[in-house]
C-alpha cells in the first residue's frame, strides 16, 4: 500500500454529512430507542432484556468499528442500538436502583461533560468531521450513549416528575433542537457547540414523542401501544436509511476520483 493511500485510508470519515436527513433519521432512531425499550422491559424479564440489549450495543459497535468507512446502515444501526441500550440503563437507574430522576440526569450531565473535556483535551476537536481515527471514533460514541442516557433521564424529568406530559414535553424539547439551528444560523453560533445542542435535544424530543403516541391514555398518551409506534419509526428508519445508502448522498468521504480532503 503506497503511503498516499495510508494516508487516504485514515482520512475516511466514520460519521455521515449533517443534512436534513441525519436529524430525520436521528430523531426516528431516539424515539424508535425509546419505545422499543419500553415493549421489552414491560414484556419480559427486565434482567434478560438488559443482557440481550447490552449484547445488541456491543455487536453493533464492533461492527462500527470493523467498517473502515462510514456505511450508512452500519452507522445507523450502530445508533439505534446506543439508543435502545442507553434507554434501558438509564430506565434499570430509576426503576431497577431508585436514583431520581433529577439525579439521574445530574449525573449524566457531569459524565457528558468529563466526556467531552477528556476528548478535547486529547483530540483538540469535538467536530464530528474529524472522526477519522479509532481514538476519535470511541470518544463519538461514548458521548453519543451518555446522551442517550441524558436525554432519557432529562425527558422522564419534564413528563413526570415535574408533570408537565409527554406532548408538553415534546414540544418543549423540539423548541430547544430547532434553537440551536437558529443560533447557529442566526448569530453565527460555533458548529460544533451548536450541532451537540442539537444532538442532545433530539434524544428527549423524540423520546417524548414516542411516549406520547404508545403511553395509555390514562398516562397522558394516545394509547396506540409500544409494538405499534416501534413499528413504523422501524419502517421510517428503513426507507430513510436504504435512500441514503443509494443515493450516498450523506457520506462524507470523496468517491475515488475525488481528492482527499481533511474536515477539522
Amino acid at each position: 500500500m503506497s503511503e498516499a493511500t495510508k494516508e487516504r485510508t485514515q482520512l475516511l470519515v466514520k460519521v455521515p454529512n449533517v443534512l436534513v436527513w441525519f436529524w430525520i433519521v436521528k430523531i426516528a432512531t431516539t424515539a424508535m430507542g425509546e419505545s422499543v425499550s419500553d415493549y421489552l422491559v414491560n414484556r419480559f424479564n427486565p434482567i434478560v432484556v438488559v443482557i440481550i440489549g447490552f449484547s445488541g450495543f456491543v455487536a453493533a459497535l464492533t461492527w462500527q468499528f470493523r467498517t473502515p468507512r462510514y456505511r450508512a446502515w452500519v452507522y445507523w444501526s450502530t445508533a439505534l442500538m446506543v439508543s435502545i441500550f442507553g434507554t434501558m440503563a438509564a430506565d434499570v437507574a430509576h426503576v431497577g436502583l431508585g436514583i431520581p430522576y433529577a439525579v439521574s440526569t445530574t449525573l449524566s450531565s457531569l459524565a457528558l461533560a468529563a466526556t467531552f473535556a477528556v476528548w478535547f483535551r486529547v483530540e483538540r476537536t469535538l467536530s464530528i468531521h474529524s472522526i477519522c481515527t479509532p481514538s476519535r471514533e470511541r470518544f463519538y460514541w461514548a458521548a453519543a450513549l451518555v446522551t442517550f442516557a441524558l436525554g432519557t433521564a432529562v425527558g422522564d424529568l419534564t413528563a413526570v416528575t415535574l408533570h408537565l406530559g409527554y406532548l408538553t414535553s415534546g414540544i418543549l424539547f423540539g423548541l430547544v433542537f430547532a434553537l440551536a439551528g437558529v443560533a447557529y444560523r442566526l448569530v453565527r453560533l460555533n458548529a460544533v457547540v451548536a450541532f451537540w445542542w442539537a444532538y442532545i435535544a433530539t434524544r428527549p424530543f423524540g423520546a417524548s414523542f414516542a411516549d406520547w403516541f404508545a403511553k395509555p391514555v390514562a398516562s397522558g398518551g394516545l394509547g396506540y401501544g409500544q409494538g405499534p409506534v416501534s413499528l413504523v419509526l422501524a419502517l421510517v428508519i428503513v426507507a430513510s436509511v436504504t435512500f441514503l445508502t443509494v443515493t450516498g448522498v450523506d457520506d462524507p468521504n470523496p468517491s475515488p476520483s475525488e481528492p482527499s480532503l481533511t474536515n477539522g
